[in-house]
């Protein structure tokens, strides 16, 4: 992008993607903008859990054991309606925090999220943001789908492709 404003006037929210994987120097990017997100008493309250769909099988360096095409295709019915994106997304990042550390909590995982938005849209990837927090026993699932400490609240998802 060639300037800020201009990334800021093309991040979009996409729900659909193509089939292309994601690579992982791109969610590894993403993954350091997320990381450089400013947060309250400087605690960074967060963890961030990849999902990826892989071209080789091989293992990502930050995906879970079992990160798969099909664990990112239960994401889509976290929600009665507003994760559907999750049906044709090869890879989503789980944004969890640790409440307990500070009551900045919501704002920092907030600003981590949407470091991770603009990130992707400066990659010229598409994403969307899933709110996971307080909807419709959505964190429970999720939580069970990423193997989540209980400790941990999961704030939102976001699909990528």
């Amino acid at each position: 992008m060639a300037s800020f404003l201009e990334l800021c006037q093309q991040r979009r929210s996409y729900r659909k993607y193509t089939a292309q994987v994601v690579e992982q120097d791109k969610i590894d990017y993403i993954l350091k903008c997320a990381l450089m997100s400013p947060s309250g008493k400087r605690l960074n309250p967060w963890e961030f859990y990849v999902l990826r769909s892989l071209e080789d099988g091989s293992k990502a360096a930050y995906s879970l054991e079992d990160a798969s095409l099909q664990a990112i295709r239960k994401m889509a019915g976290v929600r009665t309606y507003g994760s559907q994106m999750f049906d044709t997304a090869t890879a989503a990042i789980v944004v969890a925090l640790d409440s307990s550390l500070t009551d900045t909590w919501q704002s920092d995982g907030a600003i981590a999220a949407q470091n991770i938005l603009l990130a992707a849209a400066d990659l010229g990837l598409g994403a969307c943001w899933c709110q996971i927090y307080q909807r419709e026993g959505a964190e429970q699932m999720v939580k069970e789908l990423c193997h989540i400490p209980d400790h941990l609240t999961v704030l939102c998802v976001i699909s990528l492709g």
